[in-house]
């Protein structure tokens, strides 16, 4: 019966998280501004909570940028980006977050 429980209560939390992240995704993709927002709030807490050392926050925000410059310039070329830079720069702010999320959890900048 326990078990039984658990289950729908995992189902119920499941069901709940559906729509919510549903949200964030457009035909599939998540919403580029969105994303961007995102990364630079992380940038800023990790800065805060001293996860990030300015230097690595520096870096960070320097790719960070020229993400922002290269889609300026995909956006300029034609109106709307292709499938190809979409997928370009999908891969290319997963690859910003993989590194924001590395750089605040090497625990070599923390203040404990």
């Amino acid at each position: 019966m326990k078990k039984f429980m658990l289950l729908i209560a995992g189902l119920g939390v499941a069901t709940a998280a559906v729509p919510a992240s549903a949200a964030a995704f457009q035909g599939g993709w998540q919403n580029i501004n969105a994303r961007q927002d995102r990364i630079e709030q992380r940038i800023d807490r990790g800065i805060r909570s001293g996860s990030l050392s300015r230097r690595e926050a520096t870096q960070i925000r320097n790719e960070y940028r020229s993400l922002v410059r290269l889609e300026a310039r995909y956006r300029a070329s034609r109106p709307g980006l292709t499938m190809q830079e979409r997928r370009d720069l999908d891969r290319r702010y997963d690859a910003l977050s993989a590194k924001v999320r590395y750089e605040k959890h090497d625990r070599n900048n923390h203040r404990r």
